[in-house]
């Protein structure tokens, strides 16, 4: 959350939504949110239809590239995850939902209208 904090820079205000698992529920990831003035909103318990976008992040994470990899230690797991978000998945991977467009060109367009 850090990074995005620092990258995104967020509005007072903008709501956080997760599951109810125990990274997100724990007090010192509540308190980061609070203190980054961010509005908790979680998933009922048992509902992964509550959080949709992101269940469908980490299919398509897994599909295009977890089943087919075997990393040798979690460094590079860490770094081939990171390498899969931040520069293929947010800047180059083509969205449906998003007109087939990045989510970096989507986010660009509508900051400019």
């Amino acid at each position: 959350m850090a990074m995005a904090l620092l990258r995104r820079k967020p509005t007072a205000g903008l709501v956080h939504h997760s599951d109810q698992g125990v990274q997100y529920t724990c007090k010192a990831y509540q308190k980061d949110l609070r203190d980054a003035g961010l509005v908790a909103s979680m998933s009922r318990k048992g509902m992964p239809y509550d959080n949709a976008v992101m269940e469908s992040f980490f299919a398509s994470l897994k599909q295009e590239l977890t089943h087919h990899e075997q990393f040798k230690d979690r460094d590079e797991a860490r770094t081939r995850v990171f390498d899969y978000i931040e520069v293929f998945y947010n800047r180059e991977r083509l969205h449906s939902a998003l007109g087939n467009r990045s989510p970096e060109d989507f986010a660009a367009q509508a900051v400019s209208n």
